[in-house]
């Protein structure tokens, strides 16, 4: 189903996958997400790094398996998948297979050792990394109307939007015990993400042993957004979200609903110190000691700070699911 014609009517999910993915769509355009907003990957080559080190972390809790599975979901252009080959130890990185999951055209220069897929490999072992992926999985928009009954949203390819049906089946389940709007005043909306929790069960299930980990803006029970989240970004800014392809559609995520037996929840900023990412001044008596390396680290320390701010990236959630091994995020930091 497409919304080519502005008259038509669609529901947000239908809508959100043509503008997003379809033959025209935003996530196939040349530039890559990097040219209309700034994830952890492209704020520093820190991150990368913390994924090196946590999936050096699940080779170990394998007992370093001849081979080691690294696979990036919506991997953009190959940013965070090249940044933690480069970041592995040698040994490690001999033995690691490295797949990129997008579905846009491989990049000419990707390294020849990083396989390009649609979608996941059917069977890995080592680690599944799913940064800023499940809030472009798009999801129907309900809102309750005057008489607090949930309806989908319908909307036009140029943003206008309507009331449809009353929301029902497995997505009225879903909305009860996740988010739930049933006499809610009017105008309160929800995203139903029930596509999330079974995108991320199916990509759970590719993952034989290791780790699977979801990174995304996040909001759980105790906290949901009266209006829901949904919002778009265009060259670098938030805007209206209209589902012409012109610009990224996402909303938050429910990570409580995706999380399945055995998951953990944390925020980055816990994962990323647990991952000796901290973003600590170094002494200041370096600065005159050893002048060059003090520059060095004042830098690190500042982009350990971005990518663990609070009221910023430090906030986003991560979703950490051990399969087969313990859960290797634990205690103290390296």
């Amino acid at each position: 189903m497409t919304a080519e014609a502005t008259g038509e009517w669609h529901g947000w999910r239908a809508a959100a996958e043509a503008a997003l993915y379809g033959p025209e769509g935003f996530y196939r355009r040349p530039e890559g997400p990097a040219g209309h907003f700034r994830t952890s990957v492209h704020a520093s080559p820190l991150f990368a790094r913390a994924a090196a080190r946590l999936l050096c972390r699940v080779d170990e809790a394998l007992d370093r398996p001849a081979t080691l599975d690294f696979v990036d979901m919506a991997a953009g252009r190959g940013e965070l998948v090249t940044g933690v080959l480069a970041a592995l130890p040698a040994e490690v990185a001999a033995r690691t297979r490295a797949y990129a999951v997008e579905i846009a055209d491989r990049p000419q220069a990707l390294g020849h050792r990083i396989e390009w897929l649609p979608e996941p490999p059917p069977r890995s072992t080592g680690l599944l990394f799913a940064n800023e992926w499940l809030d472009n999985v798009p999801v129907e928009v309900a809102e309750a109307d005057s008489a607090g009954v949930p309806r989908r949203v319908l909307v036009r390819r140029d943003g206008t939007e309507r009331l449809g049906e009353p929301v029902a089946g497995p997505e009225a389940e879903w909305l009860d015990r996740w988010w739930p709007l049933a006499s809610a005043a009017d105008g309160t909306r929800a995203e139903i993400g029930l596509p999330r929790d079974e995108a991320w069960a199916a990509a759970v299930g590719t993952v034989d042993r290791g780790l699977a980990v979801a990174v995304d803006y996040a909001h759980t029970a105790a906290n949901r957004p009266p209006f829901g989240t949904l919002t778009g970004f265009r060259e670098g800014r938030e805007t209206a979200p209209v589902p012409d392809g012109s610009c990224d559609l996402t909303a938050h995520v429910a990570l409580d609903a995706c999380a399945l037996p055995g998951a953990r929840l944390l925020s980055q900023r816990e994962a990323l110190r647990a991952l000796s990412i901290t973003g600590a001044r170094p002494p200041l008596e370096l600065a005159s000691t050893r002048p060059a390396e003090y520059v060095r680290a004042l830098a690190a320390a500042g982009e350990a700070a971005e990518l663990t701010a609070t009221g910023g990236l430090g906030d986003f959630g991560w979703l950490v699911q051990p399969v087969g091994i313990p859960d290797v995020l634990t205690g103290p930091a390296d």
